[in-house]
């Protein structure tokens, strides 16, 4: 049976260059799954938190935007966009799936400032979130490469906890910057958890 869960259905592909089944996350996405396969993302300000259980071989990840609803209800719409939400989603996943808290490992990713001239940059506001987050929810990370100013693609193995990082060339900044900056106005403008591809 697959232990495959998601906020929407992610693609699911054959990656060549990892050489196994793969599930691409967008924003706003999360996957559970103890699978032999790979949960990849592309991050520019998001940021994506794998979370996982060594022992029993169950781990996931999430790919948020946004840290919180910035004063708004709970979750405004419940979307997996928010990183309250989304880490909550993804670690009671886990849980359900007979996961311990005590044992869960965390590695995390992304949170670059790759777009300029914001004072508070919501890169630096995503890392700072997830940094603290787990602190508090006393879940150990092993692992981070957050922050800077590049985008990352982001391969996680759920059974093990191995991650890989691959951090992109500048040229791939000037498209983030725009897919990201056309992603926080369709936001701001409608309450729907939308998923835009960072390439």
């Amino acid at each position: 049976m697959s232990a495959l869960a998601a906020s929407v259905a992610p693609g699911r592909y054959y990656d060549a260059a990892l050489k196994t089944e793969a599930i691409k996350l967008l924003p706003a996405d999360y996957a559970v799954s103890d699978e032999p396969l790979a949960l990849v993302t592309l991050l520019g300000s998001c940021v994506a938190a794998c979370v996982y259980d060594p022992l029993l071989g169950v781990g996931g990840m999430n790919h948020f935007m946004l840290p919180d609803t910035g004063g708004a209800s709970r979750f405004a719409d419940g979307s997996a966009r928010y990183g309250a939400h989304a880490m909550e989603l993804l670690i009671n996943d886990l849980l359900k799936r007979g996961a311990r808290r005590a044992r869960l490992q965390a590695k995390a990713f992304g949170g670059g400032n790759v777009l300029r001239g914001m004072q508070d940059p919501i890169g630096s506001r995503n890392a700072r979130f997830v940094v603290d987050y787990l602190a508090a929810e006393r879940i150990p990370l092993l692992a981070q490469d957050l922050g800077d100013i590049h985008p990352r693609k982001i391969a996680f193995f759920p059974q093990t906890g191995r991650a890989l990082v691959r951090r992109l060339p500048a040229t791939r900044r000037h498209e983030l910057v725009d897919i990201e900056r056309a992603y926080r106005e369709r936001l701001s403008r409608t309450p729907s958890a939308g998923s835009v591809e960072l390439f």
